[in-house]
């Protein structure tokens, strides 16, 4: 049998912008037109290299950053201090919860219109939310793509939406520990979202911002065989890039880690985090980039402007680059280490 010599790529591509802060229906408009923007470019990219039929064909990842729908409240304390918070600290949560997305109702107005810029352009759409959950579910149980837990209804989770090319609402991965001052607006998620999912461009996993730190949870989604690590982020540190490079070599996977890029006049006029800041001045710098399964860089870093960076992959290199380390295959060392996580089920998941 000949050896097949032309492989179908895959098209990584992520979007550096910012949300219309605090306005849900502006920013699901953006995020329509910027998750079509990749789509394009992705296929325009693979198209000198496999002829135009081959890269229209061929799948494709669209990432976005934590916290895009709609809002990293960069630079507020919600008028908390131990001991004390203030009105106008409650009111401006108010307002952050009513711009949030109500996840559970997958068939409602607003799941429904995330949904379709993933089916619109045919694309596996990772999108981060800020999810609330006072309403009634629709569509698929919680429990089919995330956490059973209800919440309440006044709380806020920061979390990861992984959508199929059919509009088919996937994962729900909520952010098992925010960061800081995160603590304060945004509940804890459970293993239950540590899940990685089959789609046409190969198994695709999401790990928020700094829960890449956590070695552990790192190595249950690499223990499930994820091929796309999603890593969206705030953090826009030059520091960042060691550690998503880290990732790739680490989990010989691909990692796409997307920040937002934004200035003042990106949030409200009357937004409290940044007085006497001009509306041009940047508030998050950006960082993002596309690593591949060496640590190599790919596409990015991308810092200091608004862009789309995109990457042309070929899944053959993941299992080249696992010849000599394989993180849940014979470099595990099941024998000596194990790793148990209380996941999908009652029944603790074993990562050996």
């Amino acid at each position: 049998m000949a050896y097949q010599t032309v492989e179908e790529p895959i098209l990584l591509a992520l979007v550096q912008d910012s949300p219309v802060s605090f306005n849900l229906e502006a920013s699901i408009q953006k995020l329509k037109v910027l998750t079509r923007d990749a789509a394009e470019k992705a296929s325009k990219q693979a198209e000198s290299t496999y002829g135009k039929e081959m890269a229209e064909n061929a799948p494709i990842v669209v990432v976005f950053p934590e916290a895009f729908l709609c809002a990293y409240p960069r630079g507020y304390d919600f008028g908390a201090k131990i001991g004390s918070r203030t009105p106008e600290g409650r009111a401006w949560f108010q307002r952050y919860h009513a711009s949030s997305v109500p996840v559970c109702d997958v068939e409602g107005p607003e799941m429904t219109a995330i949904r379709s810029a993933a089916s619109e352009n045919g694309v596996t759409l990772v999108v981060g939310v800020i999810e609330r959950c006072d309403k009634p579910e629709s569509g698929p149980r919680r429990g089919a793509y995330g956490s059973e837990n209800a919440g309440g209804p006044g709380t806020l989770y920061c979390t990861c939406l992984t959508i199929s090319p059919q509009g088919e609402l996937l994962s729900s991965h909520r952010k098992l520990m925010p960061t800081g001052s995160e603590r304060l607006v945004w509940g804890q998620g459970d293993g239950a979202g540590i899940r990685v999912v089959d789609t046409p461009a190969g198994k695709v996993g999401s790990v928020i911002c700094w829960e890449n730190y956590m070695p552990l949870h790192r190595m249950a989604v690499y223990a499930k065989g994820v091929e796309v690590y999603c890593a969206p982020t705030a953090d826009t540190r030059d520091t960042w890039t060691s550690s998503m490079r880290h990732i790739g070599a680490e989990g010989r996977c691909f990692v796409i880690s997307c920040c937002q890029f934004n200035v003042r006049s990106d949030f409200p006029d009357d937004y409290p985090g940044y007085p006497g800041l001009a509306g041009d001045e940047i508030v998050t710098r950006g960082g993002s980039m596309i690593v591949g399964p060496l640590g190599e860089i790919l596409a990015g870093p991308l810092f200091d402007q608004r862009g789309i960076l995109t990457a042309t992959v070929k899944r053959s290199s993941l299992i080249e680059a696992k010849m000599d380390f394989d993180p849940s295959g014979h470099y595990a060392r099941p024998d000596v280490l194990r790793l148990v996580v209380d996941g999908e089920s009652k029944e603790a998941a074993r990562c050996v």
